[in-house]
C-alpha cells in the first residue's frame, strides 16, 4: 500500500503486505538443512542466450559468502555501515545484502530507490546521513556519476568511508581512479571484486591494507581459491600473456548444477578444458602474476586477424577526457572479418562533432594501436543494460549490423 498506486490484484492469489505481516509471531526457530539442501536458483540473466537456472545450496554457499564478506570488505561488525547497492534479486544482492552481511552481523543500509531520484546526489545524501563505511558498487554506476560530474559527491560528506568495492564487470583505470578521488577522498582502498552468479561468493579481489592495488586489475584469488589463465591447449600462459580464466580446484560456493539440465551444466562449464572449470572470461596476467580481466570470450573481437578485447577498447576510449562511457563491439565486415563499432556516453557539458568522434578514433589507435582504431562511433544518450547493470552487446550487434532487437525481457531500459 505504500506506494499508494493502482496495483494489480487477483483474488485469491495475491496478499497484503502489510495484512500478513502483522499477524506474524516475531519469535523464529530457525530450521535445520543439509549441507548439500539446495538453496535457491538463480536464472543469469541470458545476456549470451538461454537463461540458465543456477543451483546454489545452503552449507558451502553460505560459509564462502560469509568469508568473502568479512575478509574482501574488511568488516567491523561493531562499527561499519555497510552498503552495497546491488539489486536483491541478483547475485550480488543474495550474497552480499542478504546472507553475507546477515551471517556476519553487519548493521547495513538497503535502497530500492534509483541513484538520481529526487536528485543525482542522491546516494551521496545516504552515505553522509547513515554514515556509510564500506560501499560496493557497480562500474556502470561510477561511470554514470562520471558523467554527471564532479560537483555534485562534493557537496556531501564522504569522509565516514574506508572501504570501496567495485563488482559486476571490469572496471576501467579511468573510472577507478575518479572512484578513489572523488568518492573515497584519496584514501580508501578499493577491492575490484571478480566472480560470477555461478561462483556464488567473490573469487579473485585484492584485500583492503594487504595488496598494493593496481586501477583496472581483480588481481589475485583469495586465500583458498584457485585461479589461473591458460591457452586454447589449457597450459597456464607465462605471465605477461593472455588467454581463458580457469578455476583449477573446487571452491565451497561453487554451483553445484543448471537446475533440470546436468548435461547443459557438464558442456557449459568442465568440457572446454578437461577438470577444470571455464568462466566463459578472457583475462591476462601482467609481470607480476595479476590477473587482469578483458571480458566476455564471447566479446573478442577478431579484427583482420588479431584477438582484440571489447574490455580493452571501452577503456580506451572512457580513458579520454569527453567520455564518460563507451560499449564496442565486432560487426561483420567483408574486408576485416569483424569492424570495430563504439557506442559512446559524452561527458555532462560535452558536444558531440565529427571532430570529436575522428579524434576518439585517433585516441584508440594512439592508446592501443592502429589496428585497434574503431571503424565506426556512434554518440548515444544512453546503452542498453540488464537490471545488474551489465551492457547488453547482443543487442548493440544486432543494432550494429541492422538486424532485428531480440529478446529485451531483462533489460532495466
Amino acid at each position: 500500500r505504500r506506494t499508494e498506486q493502482e496495483i494489480p490484484w487477483t483474488e485469491g492469489r495475491d496478499v497484503w503486505w502489510h495484512e500478513i505481516t502483522a499477524r506474524q509471531s516475531t519469535e523464529h526457530t530457525p530450521e535445520a538443512h543439509e549441507a548439500e539442501h539446495p538453496l535457491f536458483i538463480l536464472y543469469t540473466s541470458g545476456t549470451t542466450g538461454k537463461p540458465k537456472g543456477i543451483l546454489h545450496t545452503s552449507g558451502g554457499y553460505l560459509t564462502q559468502a560469509g568469508y568473502t564478506h568479512h575478509a574482501v570488505f574488511d568488516l567491523k561488525p561493531a562499527t561499519d555501515v555497510y552498503w552495497c547497492t546491488a539489486d536483491i534479486g541478483w547475485v550480488t544482492g543474495h550474497s552480499y545484502i542478504v546472507y553475507g552481511p546477515l551471517a556476519n552481523g553487519a548493521t547495513q543500509v538497503i535502497y530500492e530507490g534509483t541513484p538520481d531520484t529526487p536528485h543525482q546526489g542522491r546516494f551521496w545524501e545516504i552515505v553522509q546521513k547513515y554514515g556509510v563505511t564500506i560501499l560496493y558498487t557497480a562500474p556502470t554506476a561510477i561511470r554514470t556519476f562520471m558523467k554527471w560530474g564532479d560537483d555534485i559527491p562534493a557537496k556531501f560528506d564522504l569522509s565516514s568511508l574506508r572501504v570501496l568495492g567495485s563488482v559486476g564487470e571490469p572496471i576501467n583505470p579511468e573510472a577507478w581512479i575518479w572512484y578513489r578521488e572523488h568518492i573515497g577522498g584519496g584514501t580508501c582502498p578499493i577491492v575490484d571484486t571478480w566472480w560470477q552468479t555461478e561462483t556464488g561468493a567473490i573469487m579473485i579481489s585484492p584485500l583492503p591494507g594487504v595488496t598494493e592495488t593496481k586501477p583496472g586489475s581483480a588481481q589475485r584469488a583469495l586465500p583458498g581459491i584457485a585461479a589461473t589463465v591458460v591457452d586454447d591447449e589449457a597450459n597456464e600462459v607465462p605471465n605477461g600473456s593472455g588467454g581463458y580464466l580457469v578455476l583449477t580446484e573446487p571452491w565451497p560456493s561453487m554451483l553445484r548444477t543448471i537446475w533440470g539440465d546436468d548435461q547443459r551444466y557438464v558442456d557449459t562449464y568442465w568440457s572446454r578444458f578437461q577438470g577444470r572449470y571455464f568462466a566463459g572470461d578472457g583475462a591476462k596476467k601482467d609481470e607480476d602474476g595479476d590477473i587482469w580481466l578483458l571480458g566476455r570470450v564471447d566479446d573478442v573481437m577478431l579484427v583482420s586477424g588479431h584477438n582484440i578485447s571489447t574490455t580493452e577498447v571501452e577503456s580506451a576510449l572512457v580513458g579520454h577526457p569527453s567520455v564518460a562511457e563507451s560499449a564496442v563491439v565486432g560487426a561483420t565486415d567483408v574486408t576485416t572479418g569483424q569492424a570495430i563499432v563504439a557506442f559512446v556516453i559524452l561527458r555532462g557539458g560535452v558536444t558531440e562533432s565529427p571532430e570529436l568522434v575522428e579524434e576518439l578514433r585517433a585516441h584508440v589507435g594512439r592508446t592501443l594501436g592502429p589496428i585497434a582504431k574503431p571503424k565506426q562511433i556512434k554518440v548515444v544518450g544512453e546503452l542498453p543494460k540488464t537490471r545488474s547493470g551489465k551492457i547488453m552487446r547482443r543487442l548493440l550487434r544486432d543494432i550494429a549490423e541492422g538486424r532485428e532487437v531480440g529478446d529485451t525481457t531483462t533489460l532495466a531500459d
